[in-house]
């Protein structure tokens, strides 16, 4: 028994996910860029395998934390945005139901006296 989404609703929902996605594409294709890279320079330098692992384990945890950084930053963003445009968290949502609820029980029972 949903009620059906309005469509500004659904085109946001949908907007956000493909906007997400495409963000995480982006970071993954930066990913792979870097260890393209890293072979690439690898070659150049004449390093080692050994050496080429370490600096590849570097680029890798510099790039992990540049996602994470950016993941945090996307999650405060839509948490903030959300913030600002007041909409009701499901607690609240639950506590109206909760006080219509018993509204209209006191309306019938006041009802019942008449």
């Amino acid at each position: 028994m949903d009620k059906p989404e309005t469509p500004q609703k659904r085109s946001l929902a949908e907007t956000f996910e493909r906007v997400w996605s495409q963000a995480l594409l982006a970071v993954s294709t930066a990913e792979e860029e870097a260890a393209r890279s890293v072979q690439r320079v690898a070659g150049l330098a004449g390093w080692s395998q050994e050496e080429m692992i370490r600096q590849a384990r570097l680029l890798t945890e510099r790039l992990t934390g540049h996602r994470k950084d950016l993941e945090h930053n996307v999650e405060e963003g839509v948490r903030r945005t959300l913030l600002s445009l007041k909409v009701p968290r499901r607690e609240q949502i639950q506590d109206i139901e909760a006080r219509l609820i018993r509204l209209a029980e006191r309306i019938d029972a006041l009802g019942q006296r008449k």
